[in-house]
């Protein structure tokens, strides 16, 4: 029979306090979410303040910062948003948010709808659904068009289908069912009236040379079509007036609205980081109370508010703490980044930073998801800053955020009558002693919803 017993023994273990579950918890949060809870903690708990915040720092007029969720459009698109500043188009579809249809009908559901209203024939409409079945969120059809017949449970002809996709891509809003952004501006140029001044020259850009609009090489684009500056001018400002995302008129994106975290500027000609001072409010104590409990051994629930209020306090410092941290070390491995841009971007993986500043892989995935930098360069989420290496004959990899940019820069350098096909980017690359086989960089541009070469290549007018 066993006999009850005591014994000692000696070890370690983790224990995970309430104050360290707090701190990491608190870490987890976005700046909005944080905010809310420590909203509620305000309300609920008489022992915290909220200081005073300070100014706003002059790096942006504004801290909220709005981020439109952008898919990557074509090539000409990136490159044009890159060259803004002059007003002309953004490449973002500028048309889309101040029209937008805000009804809450999908662009599949608008154009099903106009298929009913018009005058389409039951075969007509049976094509015509397959055909808006393929049209994505910003009016571009995706597919080829002999996979349109695949679709169907009928035998149906190219010339139907192409008869077909025309009165599609007649239905609003103008532009939709286009194959390319090039076909998707001469489909609105088609809507103006023919006497509309530099229509002729506009429609031969869109058509031809997409490509020079988005280098900005005015004087080439200028000879090319034998005009005057004036007549450039007018051109281009009908095709710049032509929405890019025409579906986003329908569906638009939802925007999603982030506070920054850190700051980021260049200083005497060095990076620093520094934490947003109005992104989370600073706490403290409220002295009057806490003085009514010193000497005194009453006030329990007071006594637990303001140990609650301290262990808050305290996380929120953690918190801040181990942000800049790994902000830091971020930009210290990323400088040639914001100096340069995508294509001088490090690869750089969670271990990398977690080994530098002495804390858990997990931790650092903990501060990195949902939390945004501000820098010159825009407004990023700290894991924008980590991807994969890629070798290179130099013996310094090459991030695969750095290697998307160079394709991307390719392609929108290529002769539209030519493009570059996977094959080919990929020994472009090698000559730059990148090592990218084909099909990595047919999932890289898949990535960044690049069209391949076949679909790329340009379509006559009409």
């Amino acid at each position: 029979m066993l006999k009850p017993s005591l014994q000692l023994k000696i070890g370690q273990s983790l224990t995970m306090t309430p104050q360290l579950q707090q701190a990491i918890r608190l870490l987890q949060l976005p700046v909005l979410d944080l905010n809310a809870q420590i909203q509620d903690a305000l309300e609920e708990n008489i022992m915290l303040e909220m200081e005073d915040l300070p100014d706003v720092p002059r790096t942006s007029g504004e801290t909220t910062v709005e981020i439109e969720t952008i898919k990557a459009e074509e090539s000409w698109q990136t490159r044009s948003a890159e060259r803004s500043s002059d007003g002309g188009w953004n490449g973002e579809g500028r048309a889309a948010s101040d029209f937008a249809d805000e009804s809450g009908q999908s662009l599949r559901e608008h154009l099903l709808w106009q298929l009913e209203m018009e005058h389409f024939t039951p075969r007509e409409a049976l094509i015509g659904e397959a055909i808006v079945d393929s049209i994505n969120d910003d009016g571009y059809l995706t597919i080829e068009l002999p996979e349109v017949s695949v679709c169907l449970d009928v035998d149906v002809g190219m010339d139907e289908i192409e008869a077909v996709l025309a009165k599609v891509q007649r239905l609003d809003p103008v532009g939709v069912g286009a194959r390319s952004l090039s076909e998707c501006i001469l489909l609105q140029l088609g809507q103006l009236d023919p006497d509309t001044p530099g229509l002729e020259f506009a429609t031969r850009i869109a058509a031809e040379h997409l490509d020079l609009v988005a280098t900005r090489a005015h004087g080439e684009l200028r000879r090319t079509l034998q005009v005057s500056e004036e007549e450039l001018h007018s051109a281009l400002a009908l095709v710049k007036g032509c929405n890019p995302k025409p579906g986003q008129a329908v569906s638009p994106a939802a925007a999603e609205y982030v506070v920054p975290d850190v700051f980021v500027r260049k200083i005497d000609n060095r990076w620093q980081v520094e934490i947003s001072p109005t992104g989370v409010p600073r706490l403290s104590v409220n002295q009057t109370y806490a003085k009514l409990l010193r000497g005194s051994g009453d006030h329990a629930v007071l006594r637990s508010q303001l140990q609650e209020a301290r262990w808050l306090i305290r996380s929120l410092e953690i918190r801040n703490e181990t942000l800049l941290k790994v902000a830091t070390s971020i930009v210290a491995r990323q400088t040639e980044f914001l100096d340069q841009g995508e294509e001088a971007m490090k690869p750089m993986v969670l271990k990398d930073i977690a080994e530098e500043i002495g804390m858990h892989e997990s931790t650092i995935s903990r501060v990195t998801t949902n939390k945004y930098m501000h820098t010159p360069r825009g407004v990023f989420e700290f894991k924008y800053f980590f991807s994969s290496h890629v070798s290179s004959d130099s013996g310094e990899d090459q991030s695969s955020t750095s290697v998307r940019a160079k394709i991307r820069r390719l392609i929108g350098a290529e002769n539209a009558a030519k493009p570059l096909s996977d094959s080919k980017i990929a020994n472009l690359l090698a000559d730059d002693g990148i090592k990218v086989a084909r099909r990595t960089v047919a999932k890289y541009r898949e990535s960044m919803n690049i069209a391949s070469s076949s679909e790329r290549r340009k379509r006559p007018a009409g």
